[in-house]
């Protein structure tokens, strides 16, 4: 069984807690992703802002979102995974959390990286892959 280490997108860019919800906007259309890591000084993970977080809370909210910080817009209750676990319990905690994505996250706290839906399917049986995807839709 392969380790998360093994499938997940490692060194994602990120922001720090003060940037405004437009840079992280604008970092996701450049790296083509829905999720942008929150990390510190230090590289631990401070929090996630996603592309539904921002529709979300931002624009439907009607803030502005170059005064708006990420930390504003930001999800709540992250999942994160040890890059050390398997595949299986990276798909245990995508379908009991409901989430596509899991920050992988060293056990001092630093970002090591991000595994998503789409690196699970190009690793994984796909039925079972598919099981996973219908359990997060629900």
């Amino acid at each position: 069984m392969p380790q998360v280490r093994d499938l997940m997108t490692k060194g994602p860019r990120t922001v720090q807690p003060d940037a405004s919800v437009a840079d992280a906007a604008r970092l996701m259309r450049d790296e083509d992703t829905g999720i942008i890591p929150i990390a510190e000084g230090d590289g631990r993970l401070a929090g996630v802002v996603t592309d539904r977080d921002i529709t979300i809370h931002v624009v439907a909210e009607g803030k502005d979102p170059t005064s708006t910080k990420v930390t504003e817009a930001a999800s709540k209750n992250i999942v994160t995974i040890d890059p050390q676990q398997d595949l299986d319990e990276a798909l245990r905690l995508m379908a009991e959390h409901q989430v596509r994505r899991l920050p992988v996250v060293e056990e001092d706290g630093k970002l090591a990286g991000i595994l998503a839906q789409a690196d699970v399917a190009r690793h994984a049986d796909p039925a079972r892959t598919g099981r996973v995807v219908e359990e997060i839709s629900e």
